[in-house]
């Protein structure tokens, strides 16, 4: 009898084994969600970028989840969620980073980068690592690099030439919420005036403000066109986001893993980098023929103004010693 309970116990549990090693394989297949959260729109070349990233990320045992147009989670919001652990992923914009860590308010200040590859050199660079480490000792986010949008500019609904910041003095310029974009906005010579993105257009429309800071790419997008006059080509911000990975998910992949995740990162971010330039390139020509004016103000003026700003500003006091000139150096 007792031999017969051993052997019945064998075979149950002989069983048990080959059930779960049968099941184990499954189960390691199934795909990860992971959540993406922005505030552009499905028609954005970013969103054509996120599509490239999913697509690469499949190979992988990952099923990338977009929520795009601030759906998921509003503007300015999707880094706390980050943390929270409520989002795996984020468009996060720089200035929402430096609300925690007042040290990255230098990559939103004005006339810092001077073009799209210049960024992507300084976040490739000593600078760039050691503002990635930040982020992930004090955030709990892996930045995996720059999303540029295009050189940011000024776009009007009055009529009002600009040509030095002093013209702006009065003007209502819609900037995100935030120390950060506030601070960009005075240092143009505006009055800042806080607005969510997806209230951008129906504010021109009513005169709720005077105008919107935007790369040329986003006012084709959202239409902001429709309700404006003039586009001053201040070129005051070189416009970027970080795409970011929370370090939960990041930690928990092997490091091969991580190398084929960065590598598809890579290679979307790059795709739509490319993208923005070639439409930035055309853009002047079709918002002129839909009627607006646009010229390219005092640079000279702008950039002493703005950078006089920063400088006697306390978001300076908290930069990291010698980091503007290594930027400048590159």
């Amino acid at each position: 009898m007792g031999l017969k309970i051993n052997r019945r116990i064998l075979m149950a549990a002989g069983a048990a084994v080959l059930a779960y090693g049968m099941a184990e394989p499954a189960a390691a297949q199934a795909p990860a969600n992971l959540r993406f959260s922005a505030v552009f729109s499905e028609q954005d070349i970013r969103a054509g970028m996120m599509k490239q990233f999913g697509e690469e990320l499949k190979a992988q045992g990952f099923n990338l989840q977009p929520y795009y147009g601030g759906t998921l989670f509003k503007q300015g919001t999707e880094l706390v969620a980050m943390q929270r652990g409520n989002l795996e992923m984020g468009n996060i914009a720089p200035q929402d980073i430096s609300n925690q860590v007042p040290e990255w308010s230098i990559v939103t200040s004005a006339y810092l980068f001077r073009d799209a590859d210049h960024l992507k050199r300084v976040f490739a660079s000593d600078v760039g690592k050691q503002l990635k480490q930040m982020a992930s000792d004090k955030l709990g986010i892996h930045i995996l690099g720059p999303t540029y949008f295009g050189a940011r500019h000024v776009g009007l609904k009055p009529n009002k030439k600009i040509n030095k910041p002093e013209d702006l003095a009065g003007i209502k310029l819609r900037m995100p919420g935030g120390d950060a974009w506030q601070f960009l906005g005075q240092s143009l010579g505006a009055n800042p005036t806080p607005m969510a993105y997806a209230e951008v257009y129906t504010g021109l429309q009513t005169g709720a403000i005077d105008g919107q800071d935007n790369p040329l790419p986003n006012v084709q997008n959202m239409k902001f066109y429709e309700v404006m006059s003039q586009i001053a080509l201040t070129s005051h911000l070189v416009g970027f986001d970080v795409l970011a990975v929370s370090n939960k998910v990041w930690n928990a992949m092997s490091p091969e893993k991580q190398a084929a995740f960065q590598a598809a990162a890579d290679k979307a971010i790059e795709w739509s980098t490319q993208e923005h330039l070639k439409q930035e390139a055309q853009l002047a020509t079709f918002f002129k023929e839909k009627g607006l004016d646009v010229y390219t103000p005092d640079l000279k003026a702008f950039r002493e103004f703005a950078q006089k700003k920063y400088l006697a500003s306390d978001l300076a006091k908290s930069w990291p010693a010698g980091m503007v000139d290594k930027i400048n150096a590159m």
